[in-house]
């Protein structure tokens, strides 16, 4: 059985009487309420959650936008389930569902969020691979849709965000780099308008500045954010008139193919070539073991859930301090990838 006619047919008793009875009103007899209750669970009542719904004018659902396609690998899945699993374990406590907003790389993502806002879809909503000019952010907002982002933008409404530490990241790799002998110093960013890839650069090149060097426009890479795009970055470097001796990979998924593409061509990390990266899951299994930076991917989740539940009238007694803009840091795990300067 399902429904709440069903179930008051059985008991021959009205449709409304059950459902004050179902949802503990005061109004309602325990005798009648005992049988209500005993009949919902021998028979396998199930609540008509959309029913429900339009009461309350609220959906229970919180959606995380994100983009696929060709160009997203597992990699990429396995950093936005950890950061899901964190987001869950918080709407958890609220019996509030997280559903992953999937937007095909084929799709504008501006026309698929105005869709998403249309339909009602969700009571909150949050945001990643925020671009440099973002417009799902004023739509969010004229809708008065509560949003956080993954991710900063020039389209800033005032809204919550977490960003990982892209700036932090920049600062450390080229100090380090910097202090082993290298000079000549590439970095790769991703395709596009995506906001990370000039926070990425334009610190890079300052820190670089700090130390009296120069970021050749022809050694900042782009590439797709997957093993392919790393192995078509290690040849693009290999075939550079004026090589670089050292390389900052600012995806983590881009590490594995960069790897191979050093390997094909004879060349060893840490030996020949310099790499600093982003940790994932296969970074174990590198050799020799990569000097990286991991986030705390889970955490990160918890703590863009409660911000943006903090933003939401029915949770915010809940979450009084919860932090409403924040760099996520990130830690530097040290291997042997990231060596000095070959003399002699």
């Amino acid at each position: 059985m399902k429904g709440i006619r069903q179930l008051a047919d059985h008991l021959d008793i009205s449709i409304g009487t059950v459902s004050r009875a179902l949802n503990g009103k005061p109004d309602v007899n325990e005798e009648t309420r005992r049988r209500v209750l005993e009949a919902a669970e021998a028979l396998g009542y199930v609540a008509n959650q959309a029913g429900r719904s339009l009461r309350k004018g609220a959906t229970g659902i919180i959606g995380f936008m994100m983009q696929t396609g060709h160009e997203i690998t597992g990699q990429g899945d396995a950093f936005f389930m950890t950061v899901f699993d964190g987001v869950q374990t918080v709407l958890a406590r609220h019996k509030l569902d997280l559903v992953a907003l999937l937007c095909s790389s084929e799709e504008d993502p501006d026309a698929y969020m105005k869709r998403i806002v249309a339909r009602g879809f969700a009571d909150g909503i949050m945001l990643s691979a925020t671009r440099i000019k973002d417009h799902r952010f004023g739509t969010l907002s004229k809708a008065k849709i509560p949003f956080i982002t993954l991710g900063r933008s020039q389209s800033d409404v005032g809204q919550p965000w977490y960003d990982l530490d892209f700036e932090g990241m920049a600062d450390t790799a080229i100090d380090r780099l910097v202090a082993r002998g290298h000079r000549k110093i590439a970095i790769s960013r991703p395709h596009g308008d995506i906001n990370l890839g000039p926070i990425f650069e334009d610190r890079c090149r300052a820190r670089l500045k700090h130390h009296g060097l120069v970021l050749d426009h022809a050694h900042v890479f782009r590439s797709s954010p997957n093993e392919t795009g790393g192995y078509q970055l290690a040849r693009s470097l290999i075939e550079s008139a004026d090589r670089p001796s050292a390389m900052v990979l600012v995806n983590e998924a881009t590490v594995i193919g960069f790897y191979r593409g050093l390997e094909e061509a004879g060349l060893k990390p840490g030996r020949d070539v310099a790499v600093i990266g982003q940790y994932s899951p296969l970074a174990q299994f590198l050799t020799p073991r990569l000097t990286c930076f991991k986030p705390a991917l889970r955490e990160l989740g918890i703590a863009m859930a409660e911000s943006l539940l903090a933003t939401m009238p029915a949770f915010a007694q809940h979450y009084p301090d919860a932090v409403r803009r924040q760099l996520w840091p990130m830690t530097l795990i040290e291997g042997e990838s990231d060596g000095g300067v070959l003399t002699g």
